[in-house]
Parts: structure tokens; C-alpha cells; sequence
């Protein structure tokens, strides 16, 4: 892989930056693989890049049904953040943050994480109870968390109306929380894999799976069968679909997460700003778009688009809390497909199927959790077992009982 550098931007600027190799190689299948990952968006190549440097299993293919990034990666709020409450999401997200901190050195790619600070607003006096709870608890993990007046709100976000529909009381703020750029993550993932030998393969949608003694044997696709005696299972809001194929059910439900962009405008938010009671979140990007979504629709879907009742129910929020951003204009508008589990945490387990594993049900968290997700998930895929930190959410616990009932606990999944 060649690094970029410097000297790099110096060297190809004399050649009008036209000579710059490609990031990653478009290869065609080969027959068999150590290792197949099915679904080439941020968790499924971040699961490719660690089973390489971490493990040294190179002999890995990505399968990606259309283009990489071009699913949830790529149609997302971009925050970060592990100011969750449950020990377990706490522990595997606050591992997610870690390695954001230092992914651009790693990959050697510019991913654009910037640690601008997460604030949750409350509004009511049990939004005051909630964030006490959760931010006493974060503390005593060890994880930075802190309270802030609604002066020190004003002082963060001078544009905030305190006193409107939505009074605002307080805030936990998170100031390692933040953002980075969803593309950018894809793309380093996916050239950082494929330095290392992994195969990615595009527009290669997956089938069905071929068993034999209830052992996967491989994946039958658009370009041809493919083998390999282990196989992830990484496509978020179609893990239902997929895991039907291979003969079992997943607790999950799919349902569209719609957001949207405006014009850009000069710095106004210098730090992401959320509201749970209200369902609405707004940052500001490096081009000046504000970025604002909401909560999922209340509807299952696998439509990839957003609508207008949505639009009206998160901007309405908005223009309240922000009066002097009533008057601009949205530029974009999608929506991405989530994977929601009953207790509103994910699944990373084996399955029925020996030498299937699955990765799903990060339903709107998914972003925030990518290099941990990969990390943890890759270990599964190399060794045949979970780490302690990925144990808890394994499926056998919608049978035992052991939830980790992170939806209830935040007031908010995302």
C-alpha cells in the first residue's frame, strides 16, 4: 500500500494528481476462501482490515451487493459517541471510541474524526432524572461524562432558544463524543483491507447459502458459487432477509432512519447537539451543512428514502429550539434501513448454521460503533468464539433472559 504523505501530494501534483493508484483492487472471485463477509459497509470492512492485521488471515473475501459504502456507511448522521448506561454497550462502544481516537494514523487515511463534544439536552424534570442516572453511572465506568446548567448550554449554543416549546433544563455532555466522515470510513477500511490481501468483490449479491450436515459450505451469488467453511454475516437492516436463507429467525425488525442536509452556512454549532424527548439532533458538517436527523419511523421498510412526514416532524423540533434556522434550506434528504432488536441492542453470535456468525441489530447506533464492531467481531471469525466484551450479546439471551435493555435505559437508540 502506498502511504500518503507529504511528499506524495508533492510528488503526484507534478503530474496533475492523475497517476494515483487506485485504493483498492476490483478482483474477481476466487473459488474458496478462509473467510467470506457478507456486506462491504463500514462493520463488514472494518471486520475484513482487524481479521488481517490482527489475525493474519488474509484469505478473505468482501461480498457487497452494490457498491461499497453504498448502504447504511454511506446514508447516515455521522456521530460519535459511548455515553451509553448499560455496562456491556458502555464497554463495547467506549472500545469503539478508543480506536476512533487514532484510526486515521492507523489506516494511514484521513477518516475526519473530530472530537468536538456530544451534548444530550433535557427538557423536562424526568429528562433531569434520566441523564442523572446515566451520567453517574458512565462516571463510576470510568468514561468521561459530565452535567451542564442551561447557561452553560447557552454558552455552547449560542443560537439555542432556552425558553421555547421545548424549555431546556440541563445537558451530559461527552466532550470525546463527535463526528467523522462516513465515506471517508469506508474507503479506509476497504483500501486498508485490500493492502493486506483481502479481496473485495462489488455487485456481488449473495443468493443463498450451500449447507451440508448442517455446516455452511459457502454462499451461492450473481457471479457464481464462492467457498469457504466460515462465513459473517454483516448487512444490517437485510440480516433478516439473509438469515432466512441460511433457515432461521432473527429477533429483529427493519425500519427506514431518515435524515437530512441543508445549504451550507458559515460555523454556527461547534458541537453535535441531541435531544431524546424530542427526537431530533443537528451538527454542522466541514462544508457548513447542518446534519439533522430524528428517530426511526415508526413503520417496517427496506426503503431507502425518506418522506415528507418526517421532514415535518423532525424540523419542527428544530426550528424551535434553533429560531434562526427557520428560514434555510434543505438540500438532501435519505434514509438508511436499521435493524432493530427488542431491547434495542445488537446481535454478534454464532448461529444454528455451524461456521455462520452474524453481526447485526445496531439498528440506529451502528455508525458510532464501527472500528469497535469490526474489532471484536473479527476475533469471532478468526477463533470460532466471542471475546467477554462481545459475549453478552450473543442471540441465546432473547432465550435466557439476559437482555441488555439499552433502549429503555438511554430513552433513545441511537
Amino acid at each position: 500500500m502506498k502511504r500518503y504523505s507529504i511528499f506524495s501530494l508533492v510528488r503526484n501534483a507534478l503530474s496533475y494528481h492523475e497517476n494515483w493508484p487506485k485504493a483498492w483492487r476490483s478482483p474477481d472471485p476466487k473459488p474458496a476462501y478462509d473467510v467470506i463477509i457478507i456486506g462491504g459497509g463500514g462493520h463488514g470492512l472494518a471486520t475484513a482490515y482487524y481479521l488481517a492485521k490482527e489475525h493474519g488471515i488474509t484469505n478473505v473475501a468482501v461480498l457487497e451487493k452494490s457498491w461499497i459504502g453504498g448502504g447504511n456507511t454511506g446514508r447516515n448522521t455521522t456521530i460519535v459517541r459511548s455515553n451509553y448506561l448499560m455496562p456491556e454497550s458502555l464497554a463495547l462502544y467506549d472500545h469503539a471510541l478508543k480506536l476512533w481516537e487514532d484510526l486515521s494514523q492507523d489506516l494511514n487515511y484521513n477518516v475526519m474524526f473530530s472530537p468536538r463534544g456530544l451534548l444530550h439536552l433535557a427538557h423536562n424534570v424526568h429528562d433531569m432524572q434520566e441523564i442523572g442516572r446515566r451520567g453517574h453511572a458512565i462516571n463510576a465506568a470510568g468514561v468521561d461524562s459530565e452535567f451542564v446548567t442551561r447557561e452553560q448550554v447557552k454558552a455552547m449554543v449560542p443560537i439555542i432558544n432556552l425558553d421555547c416549546r421545548y424549555p431546556v433544563m440541563g445537558g451530559l455532555l461527552q466532550k470525546r463524543g463527535g463526528v467523522a466522515r462516513h465515506d471517508a470510513v469506508a474507503w479506509g477500511y476497504a483500501r486498508g483491507a485490500d493492502a493486506r490481501g483481502v479481496d473485495i468483490i462489488q455487485n456481488c449479491a449473495v443468493t443463498g447459502f450451500r449447507m451440508d450436515g448442517g455446516r455452511v459450505q459457502g454462499v451461492e451469488t450473481t457471479r457464481g458459487f464462492i467457498a469457504a467453511p466460515r462465513i459473517g454475516v454483516v448487512v444490517a437492516g437485510n440480516s433478516g432477509a439473509l438469515a432466512a436463507m441460511a433457515g432461521f429467525r432473527l429477533p429483529i425488525e427493519t425500519t427506514p432512519l431518515q435524515a437530512m442536509v441543508s445549504e451550507p452556512l458559515k460555523p454556527i454549532i461547534d458541537c453535535v447537539v441531541m435531544s431524546n424527548t424530542i427526537h431530533a439532533y443537528i451538527s454542522q458538517s466541514d462544508k457548513g451543512e447542518l446534519v439533522i436527523g430524528g428517530s426511526s419511523d415508526p413503520y417496517n421498510s427496506y426503503a431507502q428514502r425518506g418522506s415528507f412526514d418526517q421532514i415535518e416532524h423532525v424540523v419542527g423540533p428544530i426550528v424551535e429550539l434553533y429560531p434562526a434556522l427557520s428560514r434555510i434550506r434543505l438540500m438532501r434528504h435519505w434514509a438508511g434501513i436499521t435493524d432493530i432488536t427488542v431491547d434495542r441492542s445488537p446481535i454478534m453470535s454464532k448461529t444454528p448454521v455451524e461456521g455462520l456468525f452474524i453481526n447485526c441489530g445496531w439498528g440506529t447506533g451502528g455508525f458510532k460503533a464501527t472500528p469497535g464492531s469490526g474489532h471484536v467481531f473479527a476475533h469471532c471469525l478468526a477463533l470460532g468464539d466471542l471475546t467477554p466484551m462481545a459475549a453478552p450479546f450473543t442471540m441465546d439471551r432473547f432465550h435466557t433472559g439476559a437482555l441488555i435493555d439499552e433502549g429503555a435505559a438511554a430513552a433513545v437508540a441511537h
